[in-house]
């Protein structure tokens, strides 16, 4: 079976290093879906999903705020502000997050601008997708 070498690195650390059959990925202009033998690319991500399907066939879900994909011949590299895997994501603190964006974005917060609220419920929105695709994947 052939694979791509996939990492996944925020600001902050390395989140993911390994072997993947396919990695999936929100790009600004809609999904991409990157195989072994894919043609190099750069791209911009939007605030979502990166799955990476493992050669045993595991499925990993991460949530990112964004970044860059690129694809090389034998590695594809995510570089995200911030990552994190779904099974590490604390619903209660991703939903206050939301209410904290939601208020700010409202009541025009000076604690907080509307960039960053928004950057804020980007990202707290795509971790709670996360969350409700491994409880769906569990259940399967």
């Amino acid at each position: 079976m052939a694979t791509i070498r996939c990492d996944i690195v925020s600001a902050e650390a390395e989140i993911f290093h390994g072997e993947a059959t396919l990695v999936v990925a929100t790009g600004e202009e809609g999904e991409l879906g990157i195989a072994p033998r894919h043609a190099p690319l750069i791209t911009r991500l939007k605030p979502g999903k990166v799955i990476v399907t493992q050669p045993n066939g595991e499925v990993l879900d991460f949530a990112i705020s964004g970044g860059i994909l690129e694809v090389q011949p034998q590695v594809v590299t995510v570089l995200a502000d911030t990552a994190v895997r779904a099974q590490d994501i604390d619903e209660a603190a991703v939903k206050s997050a939301i209410e904290e964006a939601k208020r700010a974005l409202a009541h025009k917060d000076p604690k907080m601008s509307a960039e960053e609220a928004q950057a804020q419920l980007a990202m707290s929105l795509a971790q709670l997708s996360a969350l409700e695709r491994l409880r769906k994947n569990l259940k399967h």
